[in-house]
């Protein structure tokens, strides 16, 4: 019953380039390049972004038209498609007028020439490998390296083409971190060092806005919330979500229909809340004094933060909006992006505990997550309903968004694997993490880079992915290996 709210896109840039004297000697070379050009677009368009088709250059003065054209249509990604050999003095104007970070893509459309009927035209088809050192080295001299460049062949190259769609699940992210809105509300829970950040510094790293949100925003929400939206969002949480009989934990109860009534009402306020606030997104933390509207509204969220992070719109807790960009990160690559930390070690079967008391991506569930009433938030004040479960069995990576001395802000990646068994049943989400080449070994070497307590948490193996993120916003990235 859950739908996302937010489907990442991206608007990709793309021509391709020619030596345009070819076209002269050659005979119908023009309509065969066309031809190759068109398939090309339509691989690119076949990783769920929208192409800008700016057709064939071969001059300088087509470049720098397409140059003005890139810039108007807020490009993410361009892409350049290496179709023959073509002189740097058509790529320059693009390099030097365009700010999205390029990719040279030549795919060949032979996997090899027929020798015995080879012939120049023939070459000029394929020859998409002829001038790509000159572009980087262009590149690079004019201070502009391309971001990449995707060797291989045109048709059922497996390689290239989940080459082609990492650089364009990239592009989503850039989408969704441009001009995104990731509201911030309340103080970092006393005293945790790690979780400050300047909103403008992230502003300047991340090309986002950071909206300041009051607490009595959210309380103006919550008291606008009618009866047909708590049932309806009742509805949706009994659908989504197991509610069992409490096991071993005293603080853990079943859950209880003032807790239900609670979590639902506090759903539907953070939905009116992203609403009137356009939000791609939330950190938040708020006490509020015992038995007020504040500290019912703020103790109210861990369900709906939940079901929002599902569809699309990361919810942090503890104020932490650095982690809450790189949930924003993991969802735009469609791998999740849990809220999690460290727990216990087991150090007989080598996993350590990931997990986290918040809200958490529950679409990257191992099976059907559970709620239960706790009689207490550990650490924090208020009770009520919490979310528990695996994340799902496979490959998984993390991402940590720390700053450095200088302010600086740094990734920290790494990836290791979810495998089944037994999860404390404490109503908070603890996946069991296994790590290369120990898991005490790759702990270590972790938190020796200096992040901060949290980091996002999605399924898959896609830290090279998240590294060239961080190489495009000219972020200081490591993986932990």
């Amino acid at each position: 019953m859950i739908e996302r709210k937010r489907f990442p896109t991206a608007r990709v840039a793309f021509f391709s380039v020619v030596h345009e004297t070819y076209f002269k000697q050659f005979e119908g070379l023009e309509e065969s390049l066309n031809g190759y050009h068109k398939q090309t677009a339509d691989l690119v368009a076949a990783n769920g972004v929208q192409v800008f088709d700016y057709g064939i250059v071969g001059s300088n003065q087509k470049g720098y038209e397409v140059a003005d054209s890139i810039n108007g249509d807020k490009i993410d990604l361009i892409i350049c498609n290496m179709i023959t050999y073509a002189t740097s003095s058509v790529f320059a104007p693009i390099l030097q007028n365009t700010k999205a970070p390029i990719v040279l893509l030549a795919l060949q459309p032979l996997k090899r020439m027929d020798y015995s009927k080879a012939c120049t035209y023939m070459q000029l088809e394929n020859d998409n490998i002829c001038s790509v050192p000159e572009f980087t080295g262009v590149a690079i001299r004019m201070g502009r390296p391309v971001a990449d460049v995707i060797l291989g062949h045109l048709y059922d190259d497996k390689k290239a083409m989940a080459e082609l769609k990492q650089w364009c699940d990239i592009a989503k992210v850039l989408n969704g971190l441009k001009g995104a809105r990731l509201g911030l509300c309340g103080h970092v829970l006393e005293a945790m060092y790690d979780m400050h950040a300047d909103p403008t510094a992230i502003s300047g790293a991340f090309g986002l806005h950071i909206p300041l949100i009051e607490i009595d925003d959210i309380v103006k929400e919550y008291n606008k919330v009618t009866n047909e939206e708590i049932e309806a969002k009742k509805k949706v949480i009994l659908e989504e979500f197991e509610t069992p009989d409490p096991k071993s934990d005293p603080v853990t109860r079943k859950l209880t229909d003032a807790d239900l009534e609670r979590a639902a009402k506090g759903s539907a306020a953070l939905d009116r809340l992203v609403e009137t606030f356009s939000l791609d997104g939330l950190a938040y933390y708020y006490e509020g004094q015992e038995n007020t509207i504040q500290r019912e509204v703020a103790t109210s969220f861990i369900v709906g933060n939940s079901i929002l992070n599902a569809q699309g719109i990361p919810m942090c807790g503890e104020f932490d909006i650095k982690t809450c960009i790189a949930m924003l990160i993991m969802d735009k690559l469609g791998i999740g992006g849990s809220f999690a930390e460290f727990h216990p070690f087991d150090f007989e079967e080598d996993f350590i505990l990931v997990g986290h008391d918040g809200p958490h991506h529950i679409a990257i569930a191992e099976g059907k997550p559970i709620l239960r009433s706790l009689s207490k938030f550990h650490g924090k004040p208020g009770s009520g309903a919490s979310v528990e479960f695996k994340i799902k069995e496979g490959p998984i990576t993390m991402l940590g968004i720390t700053q450095t001395a200088n302010g600086k802000f740094k990734f920290v990646i790494g990836e290791g694997t979810s495998k089944a068994g037994p999860i404390p049943p404490t109503g908070n989400t603890n996946t069991r993490g296994f790590f290369e080449p120990t898991t005490r070994e790759f702990i270590k070497k972790w938190v020796m880079e200096g992040p901060t307590h949290h980091y996002a948490l999605g399924v898959g193996h896609h830290a090279e992915t998240i590294k060239k993120i961080a190489d495009v916003l000219g972020l200081e990235a490591v993986i932990v290996k």
